[in-house]
């Protein structure tokens, strides 16, 4: 887990990329945001991209390549696997059926979107705390 990596958020609703873009900048985290409209562009750019990422961010219902579908992509990908990078689920979405579909993919962790921009921020800024915090198998290894 590379704590000063990018976070890439993976979600097609512009209006929900201009909420969290803000939440970030508001929150003043030093990681750099990337932001992604399907899944298939962030598989892209995490299987030839130079970058190690801290955290993804994915929300369910994604355009070419669902969050599902992208989660168990990079779970069975060894060159991503090794990066232990967090994979937690962001979505509307927050029937049971979903939850249970996300976590049999190993996902880290499954938030549903509040509705009031102050509980975004809450739920972000304690998102990056925990990982912040959080070691990784491959975070001894360049200690």
């Amino acid at each position: 887990m590379n704590k000063d990596g990018p976070v890439l958020i993976i979600e097609d609703d512009l209006d929900d990329q201009f909420l969290l873009e803000e939440i970030f900048k508001e929150l003043k985290y030093s990681n750099k945001i990337i932001f992604f409209a399907d899944g298939e562009a962030a598989l892209e750019f995490l299987i030839h991209g130079d970058q190690n990422p801290f955290l993804i961010l994915s929300d369910i219902n994604l355009p070419k390549l669902n969050g599902i579908q992208l989660r168990q992509k990079l779970k069975t990908d060894a060159n991503l696997h090794l990066k232990c990078i967090p994979y937690l689920f962001f979505t509307t979405i927050g029937n049971h059926r979903a939850v249970i579909e996300a976590y049999s993919t190993s996902v880290q962790g499954f938030f549903t979107k509040p509705n009031s921009y102050n509980e975004l921020r809450e739920q972000i800024q304690i998102i990056m705390d925990y990982w912040k915090h959080c070691s990784a198998p491959n975070y001894f290894l360049s200690s």
